[in-house]
C-alpha cells in the first residue's frame, strides 16, 4: 500500500518590536490585539483536533512582548499603575478621555484600524457609533465641521467605542464566553466594572498563550520553531552581496556591507535561542529564518547551531535549480520541490514553500464558503499525491504563512475554514499531516549543489533592499553601527549600558522597518514604521552617548499604495 503524502502546515507568528526603545511606550497595539484574536484562536483550533499536527514558529521579540503585556496588565488591574499602551489605559480609565478634538479624532481613527467588512460591519452597535461621527472605512471622520463637534461628545461615547473595538478584536473562541456575549448584547453604557472584566479577560488570555503552545508541544501535537531574535534578514546582515543572486542590477546601499554583520546575525541566532528556551523549556530543532531569507552563509550558521531544518520560498528553489543545473524533467523537478533539500555537504535540510497553496489560504479563500475552500485545497493535495503515486510518502508539501494576518479577512476570524481544514486533514486517508522535524527523520533528502540567496517574496530581497528608500534606511543603520562600534571600542560603556545598547541595536536591525519603506505601501503604515525606525535609532545614539545625525529628522519614505495585501504574506498590521 502506498504511503501517504506528507503535508506540513507551518504558522509563522510574528510581530516586530513596537516599543520606543526597549522599555518605552508601545507605539502600535498589534501584539496584544493579535494575541487576543489570532494567537488564542490558533491554539484553540489545535487543541480541538488531537490528530492534527503543525509547526508553530515564534519570533522571540513577540514572546517577550506578549509576556510584558500580560505583566503590565496584571499590574494595572492589581495596583492601578498605567501600562505603556495608551489604548489599554484609555479602556481602563487609567488615562482620561482627552477634551481636545484632535486627540479625540485620534481615538476614533485608532478604533477603526481593522478590516471593517469583517470586524466592524457585523456589529451593528459598533458600526452605528462610527457612522454617527461620519467615520468611513478609510479611517476618515466626516467634514472639518464635524471635527469641531467631537469636543461635545460624551466621555461615555469614547469608553463605549474603545470597548467595542476590543470586543471586535476578540477571537472567535473568546467570543463564545459569557462575558463577551453579555457585553455585545448590552451594546452601550459599559461601566467601569464591565471594562475591568474585559481587561481581566485580555490579561488572562495573553498570560495563557505561551503555556498553551508549550503544552501542545509537550504532548507531541505541534513542533515549536523560531526565528532569530529581532527578525533581521540574516543573509543581508552577513553580506549585502547576497542580494545579487536575484537582483544582479539593483542599486545597493552606499556601504559595501553591513559592518560586523555576520557576528550580529550570530547574536540574533544565539539570543533568540536563549529566549525561546526560557519560554518553552527546550531548544528548537528547526528555524524559519526571517522572511524565509536564506543563503549559503546563513545555512552555515544554522549548521553550527545543529539546526535540522530551515525553509524558504518557491522562488528560492527555482533560482537554486537554475544555479545548480537541476534536471529539466518535470517529474524530477517536482520531486526536488516537494522534498527536503541537502545543500552540498551541509546537515541542515531546506524545505520549500508551496507558494500557490500557501497563498490560496493567505489571499483567496477568505471570500469562499469554508467547505468549498477546504474541498479545493484538499483536491490540490490529492492531485500532488496522485502525481507521485507509490512514492508519495517520500515527499512533502510545505504550507507556510503568517499565523495571524489572514484571518481578519475571513468570516469569524477564519473559524469555519480552519475548523473544516483541520477536520479534513486529520481524517484524510492518503494525506499525512506532520511536522518538519518528523519529515527530516522520515523522508529522503534531494541533493542540491547550490542554494541561491533569497526570500519567500519573489525569491529575492527586493522587499528589504535595492530601492532608494530602503537603501537610505540601510545607510542610516550602517552609520549607526559604525558609531556603536566606535563607542564599544572606546570602553566608555559599562556592562549594563553595553547590554542595553546591544539589544537596542538588534531592534534597529529588524526586517520590518525596511519592509514598509517604498511608495507601493500604504501611507499610514509607512509613516508608522519609518517614524518608529528613526526613533529607535535615536534611542541607540542616546545609549552610546553620541549625538544623533540630523538625517534622522527627515522622513525616509511616504507610501502611496493600498493597504490590502501590500505585497505581504498578509502582513498589514
Amino acid at each position: 500500500m502506498a504511503e501517504s503524502l506528507n503535508v506540513v502546515l507551518c504558522w509563522h507568528m510574528h510581530q516586530p518590536y513596537y516599543r520606543e526603545g526597549l522599555d518605552g511606550p508601545y507605539r502600535l497595539p498589534w501584539v496584544y490585539l493579535h494575541g487576543i484574536k489570532d494567537y488564542s484562536d490558533m491554539a484553540a483550533h489545535l487543541e480541538r483536533y488531537p490528530g492534527m499536527r503543525a509547526v508553530v514558529n515564534f519570533v522571540p521579540v513577540l514572546l517577550e512582548q506578549l509576556d510584558d503585556y500580560a505583566q503590565q496588565l496584571d499590574t494595572l488591574l492589581k495596583q492601578g499603575r498605567p501600562t505603556q499602551d495608551s489604548m489599554l489605559n484609555l479602556l481602563a480609565g487609567a488615562e482620561p478621555i482627552p477634551a481636545d478634538p484632535e486627540s479625540r479624532l485620534r481615538i476614533i481613527r485608532d478604533c477603526q484600524r481593522c478590516h471593517a467588512p469583517r470586524m466592524i460591519h457585523p456589529h451593528a452597535a459598533f458600526h452605528r457609533m462610527l457612522r454617527f461621527v461620519g467615520a468611513t472605512d478609510e479611517e476618515g471622520v466626516g467634514s472639518q465641521a464635524m471635527h469641531w463637534q467631537l469636543g461635545y461628545l460624551s466621555r461615555q461615547y469614547f469608553l463605549d467605542l474603545l470597548t467595542w473595538y476590543h470586543l471586535a478584536w476578540l477571537g472567535h473562541s473568546l467570543r463564545q464566553e459569557a462575558l463577551p456575549k453579555r457585553l455585545m448584547a448590552q451594546e452601550k453604557d459599559f461601566s467601569d466594572a464591565d471594562r475591568r472584566a474585559l481587561l481581566e479577560l485580555i490579561c488572562t488570555t495573553l498570560a495563557g498563550l505561551v503555556p498553551r503552545y508549550r503544552a501542545l508541544a509537550e504532548a507531541g501535537r505541534i513542533e515549536l520553531s523560531m526565528t532569530p531574535w529581532g527578525h533581521p534578514i540574516v543573509p543581508l546582515l552577513n553580506d549585502f552581496a547576497n542580494m545579487r543572486d536575484a537582483l544582479p542590477d539593483a542599486p545597493a546601499p552606499v556601504a559595501a556591507t553591513y559592518p560586523g554583520g555576520a557576528e550580529r546575525a550570530r547574536w540574533h541566532l544565539r539570543h533568540g535561542l536563549e529566549v525561546f528556551e526560557r519560554y518553552f523549556g527546550r531548544k528548537p530543532v528547526g528555524m524559519w529564518l526571517s522572511e524565509g531569507g536564506v543563503s549559503e552563509d546563513a545555512l552555515d550558521q544554522l549548521d553550527a547551531l545543529d539546526m535540522r531544518w530551515t525553509a524558504s520560498g518557491e522562488g528560492v528553489w527555482r533560482n537554486s535549480c537554475a544555479k545548480s543545473g537541476c534536471p529539466a524533467d518535470h517529474t524530477a523537478s517536482k520531486r526536488a520541490l516537494f522534498s527536503p533539500a541537502r545543500i552540498d555537504a551541509r546537515r541542515t535540510r531546506v524545505f520549500f514553500r508551496d507558494d500557490g497553496l500557501s497563498d490560496l489560504i493567505g489571499f483567496k479563500y477568505s471570500d469562499w464558503h469554508a467547505d468549498d475552500a477546504v474541498g479545493d485545497f484538499v483536491q490540490h493535495l490529492d492531485n500532488i499525491a496522485s502525481f507521485f503515486g507509490d512514492e508519495a510518502g517520500k515527499h512533502v508539501v510545505s504550507i507556510i504563512l503568517d499565523g495571524e494576518n489572514a484571518w481578519e479577512y475571513y468570516p469569524d476570524n477564519g473559524h469555519h475554514f480552519l475548523d473544516a481544514l483541520y477536520r479534513a486533514l486529520s481524517d484524510h486517508p492518503t494525506l499525512k499531516v506532520r511536522t518538519f522535524a518528523e519529515v527530516v527523520a522520515h523522508a529522503p533528502a534531494q541533493q542540491m549543489k547550490t542554494l541561491a540567496a533569497g526570500s519567500w517574496v519573489y525569491g529575492s530581497f527586493s522587499t528589504w533592499i535595492g530601492s532608494e528608500d530602503k537603501n537610505r534606511g540601510w545607510d542610516l543603520l550602517v552609520a549607526a553601527k559604525h558609531d556603536f562600534d566606535a563607542a564599544v571600542a572606546s570602553g566608555r560603556l559599562d556592562a549594563a549600558r553595553l547590554d542595553h545598547a546591544t539589544r537596542q541595536l538588534a531592534v534597529c536591525e529588524g526586517s520590518d522597518w525596511f519592509w514598509w519603506f517604498g511608495d507601493y505601501n500604504p501611507a499610514g503604515s509607512v509613516s508608522d514604521f519609518e517614524q518608529l525606525f528613526r526613533a529607535q535609532l535615536r534611542q541607540l545614539y542616546r545609549l552610546i552617548g553620541v549625538a544623533a545625525p540630523v538625517a534622522l529628522d527627515v522622513p525616509l519614505s511616504q507610501g502611496r499604495g493600498q493597504a490590502e495585501n501590500a505585497g505581504t504574506m498578509r502582513r498589514n498590521t
